[in-house]
Parts: C-alpha cells; structure tokens; sequence
C-alpha cells in the first residue's frame, strides 16, 4: 500500500499495528547487520521503547543552543566546507573523540567513519566498508551515541543541501529549515508492517506534507510559513527522538554560509 495522504499517513504511525520492517537478527557482532539488531529504530515493543528512553536522556544532556553555535563556529572555520560538521559537533558534545585511530598509519575524522557506517544503516545494503566501519565505531562508543550519530548524520547533511537549494539572501536559518522539512524532506518515504495482514505500507512524505487538505497553497516553498504538521520527523509512538538538536546542527550550519553569502564548498 502506498499512502499519499496526511490523515492517513497519520493514522499508520499512530498504530501500534504497524511496525518498522523486521531486520535480519542473525549478522555477525560488530557488523551493520548486527548493529541494525541493537538499534531503537528498528524494532518494537518494549525493546523499542527501551532503547528509545536511553537515547532521549543521553539528549538531556546536550543543549541544543550550543550545538547551533558550535556548528557555526565549526564551519567558519572550515572556511564553509560545511559536510561532516554535524556529525563532528554532535559526536563532540556526546563525549566521542575526533579522531579515530585505523592503524599505525591511517587515521580518519568520526565523521568519515559515520559516514561510511551510516551508508547502508537505513537500507540494510552491507558491504565490507559499512562493517569496518561499525567496528571502528565500537572502540569509541557504546551503541546508543552510535545510534543518535548514524540517525542524524545522513538525516541532517541531507536536510542542510535541500535547504541551500531553496536559500535566498536573508532567510531565517530556521524557518528555512522548517519549510524545507516539509517541502524537500531529506527523507522522502517511510516503511510500515502491517502485522495483522502481513502487508507492507509505504508512506510517501513528500506527498503527505504537501496535502493541499492541510496546507495550503501546498506546492508552493514559503519560508514564511512557520512551523507546520510536517510528518518528516515522524509522528504518533515513533516520532523522532531529537528535532531540535537535529534543526540545532542544521541550523548552525546555516548561520554560518547565509550570513557571510559565502556559498558552500563543493562536496
């Protein structure tokens, strides 16, 4: 099934009836398979639940204000080369080393090592790179900060480039990132099991945040919308754990490139 529409988008998230699809449980420890198995994402019931209370009092601790300045901070000092300062601010304020030794005489940044885990985190498509990758990641930290780092590197980088797409001179950074959550959404569709027929249901976010039911002039990108009844961070008992550290980082970024025009580097 594929749904399109805002209310009944809403209506499967706020099902506990439909569950993320079951991801194999059988991979080798240290591998993405494996950590797919350990995460809050991807499972349901009491386990989901627990794993989820531990990554909303890891958040606690964070204050989102200081990451959007450290982010900023961060890219000015790349001189707007922006990718990978997300993952390096946040893996920062949770305690994670910047640099991860490989070997004697490879070394790589956290965020490279995100990046390559992060490849086939949401997918499912391993490869050997993804599992060196988890691995490395597992000599830095426990799986709960590797979980908020995999969830929000491709998450935000990718909410950051659909936003300089729409940017024009003057934009508030954050209702920027608001219209762009609900227009250009960095994740485009989400995946339910329906566990009493079997079938799977796929819910198209860009069709369902741009319901002319719910808001209007809906094809239309507009800044000066404010805050809306977007889906992209999820809804009902699954929402996502962490918007406003995620607008936070995203945010951040922004204040940096806008307030100078300074276009981004390219990738």
């Amino acid at each position: 099934m594929h749904i399109t529409r805002h209310a009944e988008a809403r209506a499967v998230l706020d099902d506990a009836a439909y569950v993320p699809p079951p991801v194999r449980q059988d991979g080798a420890k240290g591998t993405l398979a494996w950590l797919r198995a350990q995460v809050s994402r991807f499972s349901t019931g009491e386990i989901h639940a627990g794993r989820r209370r531990a990554l909303v009092e890891l958040l606690a601790g964070l204050e989102p204000a200081e990451l959007r300045r450290a982010a900023a901070a961060m890219t000015e000092e790349r001189d707007g080369d922006w990718r990978g300062v997300p993952t390096a601010v946040l893996a920062s304020a949770l305690g994670v080393e910047d640099t991860a030794t490989v070997s004697a005489t490879v070394s790589t940044t956290v965020s490279t090592t995100v990046s390559a885990a992060a490849s086939g985190y949401l997918s499912g498509e391993e490869s050997p790179q993804a599992d060196a990758a988890v691995a490395q990641l597992l000599t830095l930290a426990d799986v709960s900060v590797i979980t908020l780092l995999l969830q929000g590197h491709a998450a935000t980088e990718g909410l950051i480039e659909n936003a300089l797409r729409h940017a024009k001179p003057g934009d508030d950074p954050w209702a920027l990132l608001e219209e762009t959550l609900r227009q250009d959404p960095p994740l485009r569709a989400t995946r339910r099991l329906d566990t009493r027929t079997g079938e799977t249901v796929t819910i198209d976010l860009v069709a369902a945040n741009r319901d002319p039911d719910v808001f209007a002039d809906a094809e239309r990108f507009d800044p000066a919308r404010g805050p809306s009844p977007h889906l992209t961070f999820g809804s009902g008992i699954r929402p996502c754990p962490a918007p406003g550290h995620a607008l936070a980082l995203a945010a951040g970024v922004l204040d940096a490139l806008l307030a100078t025009s300074r276009p981004p580097r390219p990738r």
